[in-house]
């Protein structure tokens, strides 16, 4: 075979790599801010808005999905932004911010909770990540 051999096979993936720096806090709160807009937006073009369960559970999945890059400092003020946003635009009266102590405080405990549990989601994600990279690979048993 005349040309180039390839002299040895290396693995891509071997080698420590840095584990991924969490995104800075304020750029988490303003991909909430942002992110709980457009998400309650189409939520009221799609006419979901009347059972705000439905959009509580959508934020929470938002604020768990941003707790997997953020930081846990990030968390509370996450939780506030989406729960501002669920009370300003998609509860009655439309505009105006409220605190109905039979709902609202469970409301911001969920996505609090939503968005602890993504960032400790996260953070042990890149922790277990960062160990398989600086374990030696010795191949198949």
């Amino acid at each position: 075979m005349n040309g180039p051999m390839v002299p040895e096979w290396r693995h891509f993936a071997r080698g420590p790599r840095a584990v991924p720096e969490p995104v800075a806090t304020p750029f988490i709160w303003l991909a909430a801010s942002f992110g709980a807009l457009a998400l309650v937006g189409v939520l009221d073009l799609l006419g979901a808005l009347d059972r705000t369960e439905f959009a509580l559970a959508a934020l929470s999945l938002l604020a768990g999905a941003l707790g997997l890059r953020g930081r846990f400092a990030a968390a509370p003020g996450t939780a506030l932004l989406c729960w501002a946003l669920l009370n300003i635009c998609a509860t009655r009266p439309t505009g105006e911010i409220s605190w109905a102590g039979h709902r609202d405080p469970e409301w911001v405990a969920c996505l609090l909770a939503a968005a602890v549990i993504g960032t400790a989601t996260g953070r042990v994600a890149h922790a277990r990540a960062a160990y398989r990279r600086v374990t030696p690979y010795d191949g198949p048993g």
